[in-house]
């Protein structure tokens, strides 16, 4: 069992910055990718940024210049750093690890999500 769990969302101003949190636990024998997904109501969820095992990352034009992603594989957790945030930002922001078990299987997770809301 691998459990997913996102942190740090809230409410900031425009042009503002913050930062989240994905902490994975459970049977993990190695992380594939860890990524940050969003979404807000009538949208898709759509893909913000991910981040693999060696450190490479990608990101949603949207987002690149102005989000950071990255991860500590030794504490399974991935951080996404937010900056010059717009209130077209705002969405729920979900976690998806893709891992391995004691199997050696690949599986995905996702987490419970953290809202993020970019208003005056």
């Amino acid at each position: 069992q691998v459990q997913i769990v996102e942190s740090g969302g809230g409410l900031v101003q425009p042009g503002g910055s913050l930062t989240l949190s994905c902490a994975a636990s459970g049977n993990i024998f190695s992380i594939v990718v860890m990524g940050w997904y969003r979404q807000t109501p009538g949208k898709q969820r759509e893909l913000v940024a991910t981040v693999t095992s060696d450190g490479r990352t990608s990101y949603a034009g949207s987002v690149k210049g102005r989000f950071t992603i990255s991860s500590d594989n030794a504490k399974n957790t991935a951080y996404l750093q937010m900056s010059s945030l717009k209130p077209e930002d705002t969405a729920v922001y979900y976690c998806n690890v893709v891992c391995r078990d004691s199997e050696r299987s690949p599986r995905s997770y996702w987490g419970q999500g953290t809202q993020v809301t970019v208003s005056s």
